[in-house]
């Protein structure tokens, strides 16, 4: 698993989008509220404090101690800073394990054999994520040739999340899911502060950012007044351990 988020940390937690309501409910129908579960890579806890009113337990990892650092505390979770790979969880000790926005960064085999020792028997595994944002046609070409110009510094585990997650190798009893998009009111400021979170953009030099980001905000200002409703596609891989 790479770490490319304990600088800014801060910023990770403040602008990165949440997860839809949906999704969670459809969660609950799967896993009962008795539950004891594993979030891996959870981050700054844009998911787990989703999960946490609705759970028995949660044990929250990251490799990332700053931006565990960021995330919220509550009575029924445990944060510690643990590789995805390779924990100190006993055997069998999770209902479920999920891992959101998180999941394209693991190795997957070492990953999948950690998951298979912990998760107990008919226990669920959880891959979610989100896509490229969606505002409105001329606004979203413009964040596409921005993602694009961002290609040479993009790491090569970003192609999951183009694929929309279909490309992660999933060795476990899939169940066809329902859709699912996360849906929020952003101004411009907020959206060029999410974009600079952006792993391919930390990447850049800082003359570069600077240039490439004023372009951006420029082309779109004249369209973005205000707040506007901005859609993330969900990004979803639901099965059992049988």
């Amino acid at each position: 698993m790479k770490d490319l988020f304990s600088e800014d940390s801060s910023d990770y937690a403040s602008f990165r989008p949440s997860y839809p309501t949906d999704l969670i409910n459809y969660i609950r129908t799967l896993v009962p509220e008795s539950a004891i579960i594993w979030e891996c890579g959870a981050g700054s806890g844009q998911m787990t404090r989703l999960l946490a009113p609705h759970f028995h337990f949660i044990h929250a990892t990251d490799i990332s101690q700053p931006q565990l650092d960021m995330a919220p505390t509550y009575a029924n979770v445990h944060y510690t800073k643990q590789r995805a790979e390779h924990t100190n969880f006993p055997n069998q000790s999770f209902h479920m394990v999920i891992a959101a926005q998180a999941a394209h960064w693991f190795d997957f085999d070492t990953y999948y054999n950690e998951v298979r020792r912990v998760l107990k028997r008919s226990g669920l595994v959880v891959l979610t994520g989100y896509g490229l944002l969606r505002v409105e046609p001329f606004i979203d070409e413009a964040i596409d040739r921005f993602y694009t110009q961002l290609g040479p510094f993009w790491e090569p585990e970003r192609k999951h999340i183009d694929l929309d997650y279909q490309s992660i190798p999933f060795p476990f009893e899939e169940l066809s899911t329902p859709a699912f998009s996360y849906r929020t009111e952003w101004s411009i400021e907020h959206c060029m502060a999410y974009l600079q979170t952006w792993s391919a953009f930390r990447k850049m030099s800082k003359e570069e950012k600077i240039s490439r980001l004023a372009d951006l905000k420029s082309k779109l200002l004249h369209y973005w007044q205000g707040s506007k409703v901005v859609t993330f596609p969900t990004l979803l891989r639901v099965g059992y351990l049988r």
